[in-house]
């Protein structure tokens, strides 16, 4: 069984996004090495966004076992990424 992958699509000229990203950092910091976190730049890596179908930034992806099994658009507070996690821990 893998850990699960929290992508955060953002784009550097996004508000929200902004407000996002210390969140990501946050979830990081105390998930550590349980929860792989991936940064994704929609205008640096516009394949990547058109695979998810990101069409709303920031948007939150999370996966367990190569599935996608949450999806959040607009920016998520701590304790809500937290609680989506940990069952999948």
């Amino acid at each position: 069984m893998t850990k699960p992958v929290l992508y955060d699509f953002f784009a550097t000229w996004c508000g929200p996004c902004r407000i996002q990203g210390p969140i990501i950092e946050d979830i990081a910091a105390k998930m550590g090495d349980k929860v792989d976190v991936k940064k994704v730049d929609v205008d640096q890596y516009p394949d990547l966004a058109n695979k998810y179908q990101i069409s709303v930034v920031p948007t939150l992806v999370i996966e367990k076992d190569g599935k996608m099994v949450h999806r959040l658009e607009g920016v998520t507070d701590a304790a809500r990424l937290e609680s989506l996690l940990k069952p999948l821990l």
